[in-house]
């Protein structure tokens, strides 16, 4: 009896006769010992052993999505794309990838304006020109040393977030036209690329865009709202 109840337990602790190893299983499941796949440190040696091992970027790309590390997801999606240029789930992804940090970056600018407007300390109590005290007492606009360094060093920031704004929008598209250019009678990736473009502030080729998807998709639910965005471009470019 003794020995029954010594092997049922080690059966259930140790998982003997099972294939598997019982409680450090448990424990691994428990504290992330393990994992069901690859890790991306695994991944990360992996492609830097075989730089040209296409489906390693791959799986390093989707393990990056899953922890929502967007930035380090385009990066392994442009290595994969680079040696896979004609999969065009790959540069959808890719693509996705690119507006997802667009949302980003654009809070993060948006962010930058708010704080710039209330940087300066002595900005929230100037005095009006056209007051008694405004007159009594000097200009409205603050000479403050110390609010005169903090509106720089604001612009500075705000100036950077811009660009940084700007360079993601454009690869947004860039990367949208490599997309239309291997599926140039897709009407959604038109509109994609039309809304990518526009956002970017690059008219010529969101008119180009918005013109093609009208030609595919004349009857699409879209198709209003792209008339009426193209009527806007068009008609800011003269």
């Amino acid at each position: 009896m003794l020995l029954a109840i010594c092997f049922a337990l080690g059966f259930v602790i140790f998982g003997v006769g099972s294939g598997s190893t019982g409680i450090s299983d448990a424990l691994q499941n428990a504290f992330n010992f393990g994992s069901s796949g690859t890790s991306i440190s695994s991944l990360q040696k992996q492609v830097a052993k075989h730089p040209q091992d296409a489906a390693a970027w791959r799986s390093l790309a989707t393990a990056y999505e899953t922890k929502q590390r967007t930035s380090d997801a385009i990066d392994a999606l442009e290595r994969y794309t680079a040696l896979k240029p004609k999969n065009v789930d790959a540069l959808g992804e890719l693509a996705s990838e690119y507006v997802l940090l667009d949302q980003a970056y654009y809070t993060d600018y948006q962010n930058g304006l708010t704080a710039s407007s209330v940087a300066a300390p002595s900005s929230q109590f100037q005095l009006s020109t056209t007051s008694a005290f405004g007159k009594a007492f000097g200009s409205a606009k603050s000479t403050s040393p110390i609010d005169t360094a903090v509106l720089a060093q604001q612009s500075d920031e705000v100036q950077t977030l811009a660009s940084n704004l700007t360079n993601e929008e454009n690869l947004t598209v860039s990367t949208y036209q490599r997309l239309a250019k291997l599926q140039p009678k897709d009407a959604t990736t038109q509109l994609q690329l039309g809304q990518a473009a526009e956002s970017a502030g690059n008219n010529a080729v969101a008119i180009a865009a918005f013109k093609k998807f009208l030609k595919l998709a004349p009857t699409d639910l879209q198709a209003p709202a792209v008339k009426k965005a193209l009527k806007t471009l068009e008609s800011a470019n003269g």
